[in-house]
């Protein structure tokens, strides 16, 4: 029993050495340095934030060409596709039965003309007689109201016989304004006219200046709008309203010709909750053609923007956040409310102060409330307008 228990106190013994040279160990374990990342300075500053919109091109004049009066197609005095002037010969319709009616109106009009003679000749003869009471006082009055009715058949007539020489003049339509023309809607020996008005023979367009529609969402127009007023004349009805806005073009470029807002419509649509926004922009090699889809860049001035570089900011279903590191160099992850970005810069709504340090490199390493060792570095911007 004695050799047991002197055993069991030996083992006793060797155990506790045994978990004293670990604990020593450990003891004397090195920590781990804290981990080095890179951070850069929340900024204050102004900027200029360029917000894009896509609308649809448009003549400066868009004029549909349509047949005024029915008839068959006689003859198209124009090339497709190329410019055409002011006044010049388009079409030609079938004009036999408006020159008939003409002359049968000039007959009408000839014949009221020779009852209007008699007429005033016989006023002119009455009148002299019932001054001498050779002829009743009814008889004048009759030729009076022969007269007048006279009259008023020959002004009919005149005005029949002007309505069918401007139906005739209508078998010749001419082009409204000088522009581009496009390719006809209707062949020759096509019938045309008031009972076929849907058919739009052709368009002819002004492109030396191009209008850009487009429509802003309530909420984006009440901002656009809040931004605008107090830094320049951008909305104002004036010939020398400034232009700056920009045009991007479908294969990425970017219009030579600067324009400006010249409309904004007078409320907003019900069904839609937009409001039409019309713009206007110089067109002179005539490179723009209506229907295109085209982004418009409106610049607004933002004043004291809180600014931080894209590559800082992480996106996580919808919500945006960033890791800051405080001045107890401890990462703190928070969530922010994001503006609109300005080339590789983000403007910060919510969450951010200037002066804070953001983490900008080795965001995937860090975690919140981890201890790290901060470097601030400089931002360098990619984009050429920065």
């Amino acid at each position: 029993m004695l050799k047991f228990k002197e055993s069991y106190a030996k083992a006793a013994t060797l155990m506790l050495a045994v978990f004293f040279m670990f604990a020593c160990t450990e003891e004397k374990k090195p920590e781990a340095p804290p981990q080095q990342v890179n951070v850069v300075k929340v900024v204050q500053q102004d900027m200029i934030n360029n917000v894009e919109f896509v609308g649809q091109v448009h003549g400066h004049q868009d004029i549909e060409i349509r047949a005024r009066v029915d008839g068959f197609l006689e003859g198209i005095h124009f090339e497709e596709g190329f410019p055409v002037k002011k006044g010049q010969l388009l079409y030609s319709i079938d004009s036999q039965p408006y020159r008939a009616e003409v002359t049968s109106y000039q007959s009408r009009l000839a014949e009221a003309k020779t009852a209007y003679a008699k007429a005033q000749s016989d006023l002119n003869r009455y009148k002299p007689l019932a001054e001498s009471n050779a002829v009743s006082k009814a008889d004048l009055d009759a030729a009076q109201a022969q007269f007048d009715a006279a009259e008023a058949s020959v002004q009919a007539a005149e005005a029949n016989l002007e309505l069918a020489n401007i139906k005739l003049s209508y078998t010749k339509i001419l082009s409204p304004i000088s522009g581009i023309i496009g390719k006809t809607q209707s062949d020759i020996g096509e019938y045309v006219g008031k009972s076929m008005n849907t058919i739009i023979l052709n368009t002819v367009s002004q492109i030396d200046e191009i209008i850009v529609e487009f429509f802003l969402p309530e909420n984006q127009y009440l901002q656009l709008i809040k931004a605008i007023q107090s830094t320049d004349r951008m909305f104002e009805r004036n010939d020398e309203v400034e232009e700056k806005l920009e045009l991007l073009l479908g294969d990425g470029s970017i219009h030579a010709h600067k324009g400006a807002v010249n409309f904004i419509d007078r409320g907003i649509d019900p069904s839609t909750g937009t409001i039409l926004v019309q713009t206007r922009f110089k067109n002179p090699k005539r490179i723009l053609r209506p229907g295109q889809f085209a982004k418009i860049r409106i610049p607004i001035d933002i004043e004291d923007a809180i600014v931080i570089p894209q590559k800082c900011v992480i996106e996580l279903q919808g919500q945006y956040s960033v890791f800051v590191v405080n001045t107890e160099n401890k990462v703190e992850s928070r969530q922010i409310v994001s503006g609109n970005k300005s080339d590789d810069y983000w403007i910060i709504n919510e969450g951010l102060k200037a002066g804070e340090s953001i983490v900008i490199d080795g965001i995937q390493k860090v975690r919140n409330g981890s201890v790290v060792e901060a470097t601030v570095v400089e931002f360098k911007s990619q984009a050429k307008s920065n």
